[in-house]
């Protein structure tokens, strides 16, 4: 009786940590539902601080997330070249992000909820990369070639797969931004590490996400 209880408590724990705020609720629906949100940038100090911010598993079932989705969605076709975006970078902290798949035909758009990435190949990648939230700057980053990526949709639908290459960096660098992680940080830290040097980019000029 006592496990049951402490697996009711955690259950419930875990669905309330999942309940988005009346405060995200309110930013998640401001305006046209249906129109992109703004994307965040590091100029606004707000604005940097809730992208320098961890991001909280999100409930997959809630309307608020299907909308949440689909604004995110219009926020990156609203840029100019963008390969991925995270909610975050339009204020919501809650774990989510889009993806162009390079790797699949029609390289469509994909989203994906409470992305985790479980496993990461030792052999790195040497490539450009930009971000949509900070203007200005690029630099050459690291990345693992192969990644093991775990997932949910919006029926709350789990998911495996493997992805390497170029879409395995954007995976990489979108699910970075859940744990408050920008590139511009992200050189700072990686300036010691040595890594084997692998030209495996499939799209160079791709590089804004």
């Amino acid at each position: 009786m006592k496990k049951l209880t402490i697996l009711v408590v955690f259950c419930v724990g875990l669905l309330q940590a999942q309940t988005l705020s009346p405060n995200e609720v309110s930013l998640i629906n401001q305006g046209d539902i249906n129109a992109a949100l703004p994307i965040y940038q590091t100029t606004d100090a707000h604005q940097h601080k809730t992208l320098l911010s961890f991001s909280a598993e999100i409930n997959p079932t809630d309307p608020n997330t299907a909308v949440l989705v689909k604004r995110m969605k219009e926020s990156l076709l609203s840029t100019d070249g963008g390969v991925g975006i995270a909610a975050p970078q339009v204020g919501i902290n809650r774990r989510i992000i889009w993806v162009q798949r390079f790797d699949k035909e029609g390289t469509p758009l994909e989203y994906f909820i409470n992305p985790v990435i479980v496993w990461r190949s030792d052999l790195q990648n040497l490539g450009p990369e930009g971000d949509l939230s900070i203007p200005d700057f690029r630099d050459q980053f690291y990345r693992s070639k192969v990644i093991q990526l775990e997932y949910v949709d919006l029926k709350g639908q789990k998911y495996s797969e493997i992805v390497e290459g170029f879409t395995a960096v954007i995976f990489q660098h979108e699910i970075d931004h859940l744990f408050g992680i920008l590139i511009s940080d992200k050189k700072e830290k990686e300036k010691n590490d040595s890594y084997k040097k692998v030209e495996a980019y499939q799209k160079s000029d791709l590089n804004r996400r």
